[in-house]
């Protein structure tokens, strides 16, 4: 991978930025909890001009809140049709899916993972051993692992 080629980085959340645990209290509201090094990681980003987008199968309020907070204004919650969206988004930005890195962690990502620049799954990716990809991380979803994707594209430029 050429790490000055990567325009866009596009991630998944649940098993990425999360440990992939969804806590559940007695009303059925649910929690999730993020790394801090993660929300670090777009602030890095957004510093070397290349745009963080979001992509989750979840319906998640939740998910657009830390989105919120992180601006981050690429969010797709409930996306059940990953390829196509970010196809959509390099269009719209007029880049092509090899300026695009992706990190990801189950077998909705696959797709993605297949056609863009530079793809990544977490270690502790229950498909790691299922399919070829760039990048394995050394750290955990929820443990800093977007953040580490990062500092590995980011490690040339």
């Amino acid at each position: 991978m050429n790490q000055n080629s990567i325009k866009l980085v596009a991630t998944d959340i649940d098993g990425v930025w999360t440990d992939a645990k969804m806590h559940y209290n007695k009303d059925g509201e649910f929690m999730k909890s993020f790394s801090t090094y993660d929300g670090m990681a777009v602030e890095i980003l957004r510093k070397h001009n290349i745009e963080t987008v979001i992509m989750t199968s979840e319906n998640s309020d939740i998910v657009l809140q830390r989105a919120k907070k992180l601006k981050i204004k690429e969010v797709h919650i409930g996306e059940k049709n990953k390829l196509n969206r970010i196809k959509t988004i390099c269009h719209k930005k007029n880049i092509s899916l090899h300026d695009v890195a992706y990190i990801g962690d189950d077998i909705n990502d696959v797709e993605v993972l297949k056609e863009v620049g530079f793809s990544a799954l977490t270690c502790n990716s229950p498909i790691k051993n299922k399919i070829k990809v760039d990048y394995i991380t050394k750290l955990k979803g929820g443990n800093g692992a977007f953040r580490e994707f990062v500092d590995i594209i980011l490690k040339e430029k």
